[in-house]
C-alpha cells in the first residue's frame, strides 16, 4: 500500500473511531465517488469536486474526510466541493474532518443562480467543521467554483472583444489545454506576464485577475496599449483545479516551486513561449495572482533596482487605503529564496519587477473586483517609470 493510501486510511480510521491500520467495515458505506441513503445522495463527479472519502453516519448524516492530494501534507488549503440531492424537508448534516490541515474556507452553497455562505460550526482545534444543508439540490464548495471551462469561456469572450484568438501554450499531464491570450500588438517591445491559478483553491486571486484582465481588454478595445503587450495565463493548473487539489498539479508538484526546474508541462509551456519571443520583445513585469489570509503584494526587497523601486512607488505606493473595502499591504522581501517561485525566477531571469498579488480568502468580492480594475487602470502609466 502506497504512502498516500496508507495516510488516507489512517485518517479515515481516526475520523470514524476505527483502527487506523485497517479499512472501515463495509457497513459504514465509505466511498470516494458517491454516498447515498434512501433519501439523500452526495456526489463528487464534477470538475472542482474534492476527492473526499464519504461515510454515511445516519439517514441524513454524512462525514467527509478532506485530505491533501498526496502525503505528507502541503500548504494547508483544505479544499472541498460536493453536490447533493435531498428528498423530503428535513435538513442534511455534513461534517468535514480535515487530514493534514484545519478548516480555512467558509462553505458556499450554490443552487441555480443563487449563492450564499452557509453557517458552520468549527471545532476548537479546527480539525472538523459541521453544517446543515437544506433539502433540495445544490453544490457546496469551499469557495466559488471557477473551473477550467469557466476560464475558457472568459478567454473566448475576451477574444471576441479584441478580435484576437486565444491559444494553447501546451498540455497538462491530464491533457488539458494550458490556455492563454495575448493582448496588444504582437510586436510591442514591452511584455507584461500575468499568471493565475497556480494553486487550485486560491479563488479570490482568480476573481481579482478576471477583473484586472477585463479592464485591460476594455482599454485595448478603446485605443490600444501602445508599446506594451500582455501574455495572460489565467489558469496554469487546470488538472489540480478540476481534481479538487489543495496545492499541486497532477504530477504532485507545487507549480509555484517549479520555476527554474520546469519539470512540469505547465511551467515549461510558459518558459517555451518566452524563449521563442522575437529579439525586439522583452518582459518588463510579471504579476502572479494568489490568495492568502489578507490582501497584500509581495514585491522585491533589497534586491530591487532603482527603476523597480520607482515602478513600485508609481503603481502601488500610497494606494494601500485607496480602494473602499479593499485595504492592502506591501511586503518588500525576497520570500522563499531559491525555492523556484515565479516571483523569484522572473526577477532573477529578466531583472524585472515580479510581484505576487495576494487576495484575502474572505475579501469582499465587489471590492476585490473594483480594486483590481483600478490597479489595472494605473498600470500602463506606472510602466513608463521603468524607462527612466
Amino acid at each position: 500500500m502506497g504512502m498516500s493510501l496508507r495516510y488516507l486510511w489512517a485518517g479515515l480510521g481516526l475520523t470514524l473511531g476505527a483502527c487506523a491500520q485497517t479499512p472501515p467495515p463495509a457497513s459504514v458505506a465509505v466511498s470516494d465517488s458517491a454516498c447515498r441513503t434512501a433519501s439523500v445522495m452526495l456526489a463528487f463527479d464534477f470538475d472542482g469536486a474534492s476527492p473526499a472519502r464519504c461515510a454515511v453516519t445516519g439517514e441524513r448524516a454524512f462525514t467527509l474526510l478532506i485530505s491533501p492530494e498526496h502525503a505528507p501534507p502541503i500548504n494547508p488549503s483544505p479544499w472541498y466541493a460536493f453536490r447533493y440531492k435531498a428528498d423530503g424537508t428535513a435538513p442534511v448534516s455534513v461534517t468535514l474532518r480535515y487530514l493534514g490541515g484545519a478548516h480555512r474556507y467558509a462553505p458556499k452553497w450554490h443552487s441555480g443562480d443563487a449563492t450564499r455562505d452557509l453557517p458552520v460550526t468549527v471545532s476548537a482545534e479546527g480539525a472538523a467543521a459541521s453544517m446543515e444543508l437544506p433539502a433540495g439540490e445544490a453544490i457546496v464548495s469551499a469557495q466559488e467554483l471557477i473551473t477550467p471551462a469557466d476560464t475558457s469561456a472568459d478567454l473566448l469572450r475576451w477574444s471576441k472583444m479584441l478580435g484576437t484568438a486565444h491559444f494553447t501554450l501546451g498540455r497538462s499531464l491530464d491533457g488539458r489545454a494550458i490556455e492563454a491570450i495575448r493582448i496588444g500588438r504582437s510586436d510591442a517591445p514591452r511584455l507584461v506576464i500575468l499568471l493565475g491559478r497556480q494553486h487550485p483553491p486560491e479563488v479570490t486571486g482568480a476573481i481579482a485577475m478576471q477583473a484586472f484582465v477585463e479592464t485591460l481588454v476594455r482599454t485595448t478595445a478603446r485605443g490600444g496599449l501602445g508599446d506594451v503587450q500582455f501574455l495572460i495565463v489565467p489558469m496554469l493548473n487546470p488538472d489540480g483545479t478540476a481534481r479538487g487539489h489543495w496545492r499541486a498539479n497532477r504530477g504532485a508538484v507545487d507549480l509555484n516551486r517549479d520555476w527554474g526546474d520546469f519539470s512540469q508541462p505547465e511551467t515549461h509551456s510558459v518558459k517555451a513561449w518566452l524563449d521563442a519571443l522575437p529579439a525586439g520583445v522583452r518582459p518588463v513585469l510579471m504579476v502572479d495572482f494568489h490568495s492568502t489570509g489578507r490582501n497584500l503584494f509581495y514585491v522585491q526587497g533589497d534586491e530591487a533596482s532603482p527603476a523597480q523601486q520607482r515602478f513600485l512607488a508609481a503603481w502601488l505606493g500610497g494606494r494601500e487605503q485607496a480602494f473602499a473595502g479593499y485595504p492592502f499591504t506591501i511586503e518588500p522581501r525576497n520570500a522563499n529564496p531559491g525555492s523556484g517561485t515565479a516571483k523569484n525566477w522572473f526577477h532573477d531571469r529578466y531583472a524585472i519587477p515580479a510581484y505576487t498579488y495576494e487576495v484575502a480568502d474572505t475579501a469582499d468580492r465587489s471590492a476585490t473586483r473594483a480594486a483590481a480594475s483600478g490597479l489595472a487602470e494605473g498600470l500602463l502609466g506606472a510602466l513608463k517609470t521603468l524607462d527612466r
